[in-house]
C-alpha cells in the first residue's frame, strides 16, 4: 500500500514535545492526518495538520486560533457531558522550517473500519441487504450520538458511512461499537463566513457535505437553512443503502444529485426502492425524506423514537409472507469476517486508513494491527451490543430451511410473545426498581426523613421540561387552558406582580423552546392528560433523578457548578440588582442565562436515565399532596389521598441553595400558584 505523501516533512519529529510522528496516514485537500506517539503516555494519537492554512497572513492567524480554541472547548465540553463522545486531545501550532503556519488537532487513534468500506466489500462478495434489526443495531447508537449534538444545536451536515467508523466486532453482530466522525474544525470553518473570507485569501477551501448524502436545502438555500433535520435526511439515506445494499440517490454529477434529492415525485422510501416493510416504517422515512425541512423529524432522536415505534417486531415488514422471504434471504452465508481493504478513503475533513488485512471482528491483539482513525474533531461513541437483543428479529437458516413437503407436516409454528411496552418520543424509559426514598443527611430537612425503601415498576418520563411551545400547541386546539402571561401566589404583592409577570413564558415569543412556568398545579395535570402522560409521582421524580445508588445529585456525587444546570450565578446576581432584588449565588460563574434557559442545555446534570434539567430551570410539579413519608408505604407509593398543597422538586434558576439540588429536597406549594419558578414534566406508567 502506497502511503500519503508527507508534505510537511514531519515523520520521526517530535512535536510539541511530545508527539512523535511515526507516518503519514490520509490526506484530503485540507489537512493531512498523521500517526504519532504519545512518548509520555507511550498510546498512538492522530494528529491533523491543518496544511490548508500554512500560507494565511499574520492578521489572519488570530481568528483561525481562536475558530480552534473554540471549537476544542465545545468538544471538550460536550465530552464532560457524556461518555458517548471523544474530547479532543489537544491544539496546537506548528511552525515549519520554511516558516508556514500550521495548526493541528491532536484526536483519538481508533482501530476499525468505516461503514463506507463495510458496505463496499459486502455488495462486491454478494452479500445480502442488511435487515430492519441489523441496520437499527449499527444506527440506533448513530442517532443517539446525533441526538446529543442536536439538543446543542449542532448539526454534522455530513452523515454517510464514510464517516461512520465500526470498532471491535463484526458490523452486522450488534455488538461493535460505532464511532460518528468528523463533528471537527473543518465544517466549523465552513460554517463561518468570517474564516471562509479568510480561507478565500489562502487558496484553500472547505467541502461542507457530500453530494450523494445531500438534503435539498445543501443543493440550494431556497429550501431553508441547514439544521440538525439535515442530518435526519442523510441518516435516512445510509440506512436505506444498508436496507437495499446499494447507494440511494443516483446521479452523475452535482445537478443529477441535486435533481434526486428534491424531487418530490418520487421520494427513496423503502417501499419505491423495492423494500418490502409496512406502511408505518414506510411513513417514517417518507417524513424522514421530507423535501421541506420543516416537514421532517427536526432531530436524530425524534426519528429514532418513531423507528422504534415501528421497528419492535415482525410487523416491520409488509406481511408474514415478506418476513419470511426476509429472514432467508438474510440468513445466506454471509462472507465474513471481512478484511478491510488496502486502500485510503477520504471524506470531508476525514480521513478513514484500513491496511493490514483481518477480520473485522478480530480478537484485541489482532485488531491492534490495523490502523484507523478520526480524524474530525469530535468522534461520538456509543455501544451497539446493548440493543442487539431489543432489534433481533427471529430467523430461519437457508442452509436448514425444510422443503415444501416437510414444511406441511411441521408442527405448528409458536407465536412470538407480544412486544414489550415502548415509551413515548422523547421519553427515558426508566426500569423498575427499588431505592432509599428521602434521607437521613444530618442536614436533611425533617420533611425528607425518614430514608425508607421504595419499590417501583417501570415508568417513562419525559426527557424534557414541557416547553411553552408545547404548552401553547395544547392550548390553541383547546385541549389546555389557556396559559397566564401573570404570576400570582399568597400573599403576593403588588410590586412582585409587576417585576415577575415579565418572567413568564408564554408572553415571550422568543422562548417557546424554554419551560412552561406560570401555571398552577391543575393546569400541569391536564396538559399531562392530553398527552396520554400523568405528573410524576414523587416517588418517580425521586427515583428517576437520584436513581438506585444514593448519588447526592442527579449526575454524581460532584458539587454543582455552572457547567450542571440553570441555578443562580453571576448573571442572576446581575439580574437582580438591576431589578432591586438581593440574590445570593449557588456559584460564582455565569450559566448563561439570567433567568429560564431552553429546555436541555445543561446535559452535564442529566440524571443517570437520561432526562434533562432535572434540578434547576424551573420546579417540578408532581402527583403528590404533601404530608409526612409512610415508610410501610413501600410499592408504588402516591402520597396522601388529600392535603392543601402539592410537591414541587427540584430548584429553579434562582436557587441559591445547593440542598434544592438534592432528589430528596420536598417543597410543599399551593397548587393554585403560578410561579415563574415552576414547571413540569410528564411521565407515564409501563
Amino acid at each position: 500500500m502506497t502511503m500519503p505523501r508527507d508534505p510537511l516533512h514531519l515523520e520521526g519529529q517530535v512535536v510539541a514535545e511530545k508527539y512523535r510522528i511515526e507516518q503519514a496516514v490520509g490526506e484530503g485537500g485540507f489537512a493531512i492526518v498523521y500517526r504519532a506517539i504519545h512518548t509520555i503516555w507511550n498510546k498512538p494519537v492522530a494528529i491533523k495538520f491543518f496544511h490548508g492554512l500554512a500560507a494565511s497572513r499574520l492578521d489572519q492567524r488570530e481568528l483561525f486560533m481562536q475558530a480552534f480554541v473554540q471549537e476544542g472547548a465545545l468538544l471538550t465540553e460536550l465530552s464532560s457531558q457524556t461518555a458517548s463522545i471523544v474530547q479532543a486531545r489537544d491544539i496546537g501550532t506548528y511552525i515549519s522550517p520554511q516558516g508556514h503556519w500550521v495548526p493541528f488537532m491532536v484526536l483519538e487513534w481508533l482501530d476499525g473500519l468505516s461503514l463506507d468500506d463495510v458496505l463496499l466489500r459486502e455488495r462486491e462478495a454478494g452479500a445480502p441487504p442488511w435487515t430492519v434489526a441489523e441496520m437499527m443495531g449499527v444506527l440506533t447508537p448513530v442517532a443517539n450520538a446525533l441526538e446529543i449534538a442536536h439538543m446543542r444545536g449542532i448539526a454534522h451536515r455530513d452523515i454517510k458511512p464514510a464517516n461512520l467508523f465500526v470498532v471491535g466486532a463484526e458490523p452486522r453482530s450488534g455488538r461493535a461499537t460505532i464511532k460518528v466522525l468528523d463533528f471537527g474544525v473543518a465544517k466549523m470553518m465552513a460554517d463561518n463566513t468570517q474564516l471562509q473570507a479568510a480561507l478565500a485569501k489562502t487558496g484553500a477551501s472547505v467541502k461542507s457535505f457530500s453530494p450523494a448524502y445531500g438534503a435539498p436545502e445543501q443543493f440550494s438555500r431556497t429550501y431553508g437553512a441547514t439544521g440538525p433535520w439535515t442530518d435526519v435526511f442523510a441518516l435516512a439515506l445510509v440506512a436505506l443503502e444498508m436496507l437495499r445494499g446499494a447507494p440511494i440517490l443516483e446521479g452523475d454529477d452535482l445537478v443529477q444529485l441535486a435533481m434526486a434529492s428534491s424531487d418530490v415525485k418520487r421520494r427513496p422510501t423503502p417501499r419505491t426502492l423495492g423494500i418490502p416493510v409496512s406502511d408505518a416504517i414506510d411513513q417514517v422515512f417518507a417524513k424522514a425524506l421530507a423535501v421541506q425541512p420543516t416537514e421532517r423529524y427536526a432531530r436524530a432522536g425524534e426519528f429514532l423514537d418513531a423507528l422504534v415505534a415501528v421497528t419492535r417486531g415482525p410487523s416491520a415488514y409488509a406481511s408474514p409472507d415478506d418476513l419470511s422471504l426476509r429472514a432467508t434471504v438474510a440468513s445466506v452465508p454471509t462472507p465474513v469476517p471481512i478484511a478491510p481493504p488496502p486502500h485510503v478513503s477520504t471524506g470531508s475533513g476525514a480521513v478513514l486508513v484500513s491496511q493490514t488485512p483481518g477480520p473485522v471482528a478480530a480478537s484485541a491483539p489482532a485488531a491492534k494491527s490495523r490502523l484507523g482513525l478520526v480524524l474530525g474533531a469530535g468522534a461520538v461513541i456509543v455501544g451497539a451490543g446493548a440493543l442487539a437483543a431489543f432489534f433481533t428479529f427471529g430467523q430461519k437458516s437457508a442452509r436448514s430451511a425444510p422443503s415444501a413437503a416437510s414444511s406441511q407436516a411441521s408442527a405448528p409454528v409458536v407465536p412470538a410473545p407480544p412486544p414489550e411496552p415502548v415509551c413515548p418520543p422523547n421519553t427515558a424509559k426508566i426500569p423498575a426498581g427499588q431505592f432509599f426514598m428521602g434521607s437521613d443527611r444530618k442536614d436533611a430537612q425533617a420533611n425528607e426523613k425518614p430514608s425508607h425503601n421504595v419499590k417501583l415498576g417501570a415508568f417513562c418520563m419525559d426527557l424534557y421540561e414541557v416547553t411553552a411551545k408545547d404548552y401553547k400547541a395544547c392550548s390553541d386546539v383547546g385541549k389546555c387552558r389557556r396559559a397566564s402571561a401573570e404570576v400570582d401566589w399568597p400573599d403576593i404583592t403588588r410590586a412582585d406582580k409587576k417585576l415577575y409577570a415579565s418572567l413568564c413564558t408564554i408572553a415571550d415569543p422568543a422562548k417557546g423552546d424554554h419551560p412552561i412556568n406560570c401555571i398552577g398545579w391543575e393546569m400541569a395535570a391536564t396538559y399531562c392528560k392530553a398527552q396520554d402522560k400523568r405528573l410524576p409521582t414523587e416517588a418517580e421524580w425521586e427515583y428517576m433523578a437520584r436513581g438506585p445508588d444514593g448519588r447526592m445529585y442527579p449526575w454524581g456525587d460532584e458539587e454543582p457548578t455552572a457547567g450542571h444546570l440553570n441555578a443562580c450565578g453571576a448573571e442572576c446576581v446581575a439580574w437582580g440588582k438591576s431589578h432591586g432584588v438581593t440574590l445570593d449565588p449557588l456559584y460564582r460563574a455565569d450559566d448563561g442565562y439570567a433567568t429560564t434557559a431552553p429546555v436541555g442545555k445543561f446535559p452535564a446534570g442529566n440524571s443517570r436515565f437520561g432526562p434533562f434539567d432535572v434540578v434547576g430551570n424551573v420546579w417540578e410539579w408532581t402527583a403528590d399532596w404533601y404530608g409526612e413519608y409512610k415508610p410501610d408505604d413501600a410499592d408504588n407509593p402516591t402520597g396522601p389521598t388529600s392535603g392543601e398543597k402539592k410537591v414541587i422538586r427540584g430548584g429553579a434558576f434562582n436557587g441559591s441553595f445547593a440542598s434544592w439540588l438534592i432528589p430528596s429536597f420536598r417543597y410543599a406549594q399551593d397548587p393554585k400558584a403560578q410561579s415563574y419558578g415552576i414547571g413540569f414534566r410528564c411521565a407515564k406508567a409501563l
